[in-house]
């Protein structure tokens, strides 16, 4: 066997087995997170390029997508930080949670707290179905974590169905 045998595969990968996420790739949004506080206080999130910005959240994520999600690695991530958000947690009667929303072609295995669509994420009838899921809501996150070629197409058109979300 090569270089990649199942036991010299990469401390990330192993680290991911070990913790229940199905890919590796888990860790780039863990660390994303980390270094630009996402999930837990929005507000103290600025464009790196501009130290005048203005905060782009303002309240803690509650309404997440999650574009070409397969295999579900940080629709699970995104499941463990707004479900298990303290600011979340709190919530009034008329406050609805956490709502997550996973997109792939591929369909995918359920994960605790997303709403798993198997659809293009170019296509309105997608886009609608996403936007019902949030009961007219917009999302206040969207993440991509796909082949640059599939969302850089979507992301090209001013009027895409994806500028709904």
């Amino acid at each position: 066997m090569g270089r990649l045998s199942k036991d010299k595969r990469d401390v990330f990968y192993r680290r991911a087995k070990e913790s229940g996420y199905r890919a590796r790739s888990a860790y780039k949004l863990l660390q994303i997170d980390a270094e630009f506080n996402l999930f837990n206080d929005p507000s103290s999130f600025k464009a790196s390029h501009d130290e005048e910005s203005k905060p782009i959240i303002g309240v803690p994520v509650k309404r997440a997508v999650d574009l070409c999600a397969a295999p579900g690695s940080w629709s699970q991530v995104l499941s463990d930080k707004l479900l298990n958000n303290e600011t979340n947690k709190e919530k009034n009667d008329d406050d609805e949670g956490p709502s997550i929303v996973a997109v792939d072609l591929q369909p995918m295995a359920p994960i605790s707290g997303v709403e798993c669509l198997q659809g293009d994420i170019t296509s309105l009838e997608t886009a609608q179905e996403i936007i019902q899921h949030f009961r007219g809501h917009r999302a206040e996150l969207v993440i991509c974590d796909g082949a640059p070629g599939e969302f850089h197409r979507a992301a090209e058109y001013p009027r895409h169905p994806s500028s709904c979300f």
